[in-house]
């Protein structure tokens, strides 16, 4: 496929887009650094979140903050994110030299992400709004009906967390009253006795909804949790026996259902 073909312009610097879809397993090295797309996929993580919130505040003009930052979530969640790249055929265009798991891997939508970074590096902002609102959001997304889609956070983590054979606890640690006399409730969820989630509402449910967010998210990014899990599974397989680090392709076959 060719660039044009994918973005309806013609690139000012093509290298940037050959790093895009740069797995990085495949990285190269050059000028004195390695070169793959996990740095175009950071900055493109934050344009395209910028890029659908100002979609989404034109679109829903009446909505309140808390409704616009949850139908973006779930936009930019990592299995539409996939599923989109897909279509757009980036999944023919990375290059990557490892073994996928197909089924829970998300590197289409992160090369996608890595595209979205690298339109706004060679064409700027307007470029790239272009790209989101006229390639990604009006082909593949119907905002209204996704709005509409209800997303248990709780329910994610807790199915995955009973697929993976880990327990997962949630517990109020505070509780208190704001200045219009509602009771507030504070939330953390619990995994190998390490604090990853926490969150706040005007009820019990709310507050760990919003704890089960936070850590579905932090079991996404952080790295440090993902062996550690990984690790932790690894070391109930071989009945305590040591354990080495597991090297990354073993963190990516973790079973997570992303926000």
């Amino acid at each position: 496929m060719s660039f044009y073909k994918l973005l309806g312009f013609y690139p000012d610097n093509v290298a940037l887009y050959e790093e895009a879809f740069l797995h990085t397993s495949a990285a190269e090295y050059g000028k004195g650094k390695w070169h793959h797309n996990e740095r175009l996929e950071f900055l493109g993580d934050a344009v395209l979140d910028a890029i659908v919130a100002d979609i989404l505040y034109k679109h829903f003009p009446n909505h309140r903050e808390g409704f616009l930052t949850n139908t973006r979530s779930k936009i930019v969640q990592r299995d539409n994110l996939n599923r989109i790249a897909e279509k757009l055929g980036l999944n023919k265009m990375l290059v990557v030299t490892t073994r996928l798991n197909t089924r829970n891997n998300y590197v289409y939508g992160n090369a996608l992400e890595a595209l979205i970074g690298a339109i706004y590096l060679d064409q700027g902002y307007r470029k790239c709004y272009q790209f989101v609102d006229k390639v990604i959001i009006e082909k593949y997304i119907d905002l209204d009906g996704i709005a509409r889609k209800k997303v248990n956070f709780k329910s994610s983590l807790i199915e995955w967390s009973q697929k993976n054979k880990l327990e997962i606890t949630f517990d109020v640690i505070e509780t208190f009253i704001d200045n219009e006399g509602n009771p507030v409730f504070q939330s953390k969820a619990t995994l190998l006795d390490n604090q990853i989630g926490v969150g706040i509402g005007f009820s019990k449910k709310e507050s760990q909804q919003n704890a089960a967010k936070m850590a579905i998210r932090k079991l996404r990014t952080d790295k440090e949790l993902q062996h550690l899990v990984a690790n932790y599974k690894s070391k109930q397989k071989t009945a305590g026996s040591g354990v080495e680090e597991l090297p990354e392709e073993a963190i990516a076959a973790i079973e997570i259902k992303d926000i």
